[in-house]
């Protein structure tokens, strides 16, 4: 499950994760990053994951196009919202090799902190 949030912050997509990620969830927050990236030249990304059940393996075929057909330059700051430990050591590692994006992991009591976070430019 894949569902699109609203956080109040124009340059963002923002989504909650759930259980197994389709091809068309998948389809339709890339969607939402490239038309951010269209109208703005960069975006913010906020993810709260709840969960993982895995991924359709036609998802992460349109992933891996998106990021060909796109990029991740224009992907600014993102926070990631969980209440898995193991997710924010993986988020962690994740800032230090795209060190071109502000990336931080947030736990699930502090999501305004996370919101914050992408408000600061």
């Amino acid at each position: 499950m894949l569902e699109m949030m609203d956080i109040g912050i124009e340059k963002a997509v923002a989504y909650r994760l759930g259980g197994k990620i389709t091809e068309d969830e998948m389809t339709l927050a890339l969607s939402a990053i490239k038309e951010k990236i269209v109208t703005y030249g960069e975006v913010f990304i906020y993810q709260e994951i709840e969960s993982i059940g895995g991924v359709e393996i036609d998802a992460i075929v349109e992933k891996f196009k998106f990021f060909f057909d796109v990029g991740i330059s224009n992907i600014s700051r993102i926070a990631v919202v969980t209440h898995k430990k193991w997710m924010h050591k993986i988020i962690d590692l994740e800032g230090k090799i795209f060190k071109k994006i502000e990336m931080k992991s947030f736990s699930i009591d502090n999501k305004n902190e996370a919101i914050e976070f992408l408000k600061n430019t």
